[in-house]
């Protein structure tokens, strides 16, 4: 809720909001306790509960803020599910990326869903 609430006080269209959530969720701070409430999850069905509460509201937030411009829902949902993917997924590849740094790639997947 803090995320969002920073979001949506920063200036600008929904795109601009969008970079800025990228940029403050991209942020490692958090990140282990990300992965451990996940984790817990698995075991838990408490917490998965509880997780898939906290994941339906970031994911609606996300759509929020890519419905403006998305051409119909449908793109809508891909972009948000992409987008989110990325910024949780991103944590659990170990791969290199060439000569571009992983915060590079994760900048041009960005530009690229906002296109």
């Amino acid at each position: 809720d803090d995320i969002i609430a920073r979001v949506q006080a920063h200036p600008g269209d929904a795109r601009a909001k969008l970079r800025r959530l990228f940029e403050i969720a991209g942020q490692p701070e958090g990140l282990a306790t990300e992965l451990a409430v996940r984790d817990w999850s698995r075991r838990d069905r408490d917490v998965a509960v509880r997780l898939r509460r906290a994941d339906n509201r970031r994911l609606d937030f996300v759509r929020s803020l890519f419905r403006p411009f998305c051409a119909d829902e449908d793109d809508t949902e891909v972009r948000s599910m992409l987008a989110y993917s990325a910024v949780i997924g991103n944590y659990f590849v170990a791969a290199e990326h060439g000569d571009r740094t992983r915060s590079q790639v994760m900048q041009l997947a960005l530009d690229r869903l906002l296109e």
